[in-house]
């Protein structure tokens, strides 16, 4: 009994249709591993690359931390040059002030100077002149002088004045 008006075709498991779906399903499946793969290297390329950037980190705060080193010492030792240089300044005037004030008639053989103390030999023609041209300028700037004199054979003398400056710390906790 055939009721039909053309032959039957045999039935396929799977369709053109099928095939079609199954194609795109497979392609999106491919996709999706692709994005997943692409994203996991980017992921372990971002990690690796973190480490990276925070071992440099380190290494940069390390630096950092040597430069500031250096920098401090560079600091202290610019103040400490800077604090010898005025106090040589200071020296090289106070040199100077101290031969000028000098007299003519007095000769100075040696002098030894302090941050609080000048003790001066030297030869004087008498007494007098020592007293009155180099004695009185030093008492001036000076707490306490005190001076003695040797007579010499040609009637002049030798003097060793010691001129003190007081401690002013010790001053004001007396």
């Amino acid at each position: 009994m055939i009721h039909s008006f053309i032959t039957p075709r045999p039935k396929k498991l799977v369709s053109g249709e099928l095939k079609l779906v199954l194609f795109f399903f497979v392609v999106t499946l491919m996709m999706l591993a692709a994005t997943y793969l692409f994203l996991f290297y980017k992921t372990y390329d971002f990690v690796h690359e973190r480490k990276s950037v925070v071992q440099k980190e380190a290494a940069l705060r390390k630096t950092i931390d040597q430069m500031e080193k250096q920098i401090k010492t560079i600091e202290l030792e610019a103040k400490i040059a800077e604090r010898v240089t005025t106090d040589n300044a200071v020296l090289k005037e106070s040199i100077h002030n101290l031969f000028d004030l000098v007299p003519d008639g007095i000769t100075l053989t040696r002098a030894e100077l302090d941050s609080s103390s000048l003790i001066l030999y030297g030869i004087t023609p008498n007494k007098d002149t020592y007293e009155y041209m180099l004695h009185a300028p030093l008492r001036s700037i000076f707490h306490r002088t005190y001076t003695g004199f040797y007579p010499i054979e040609n009637g002049w003398y030798r003097f060793v004045s010691s001129n003190f400056l007081d401690d002013e710390k010790s001053e004001e906790i007396e």
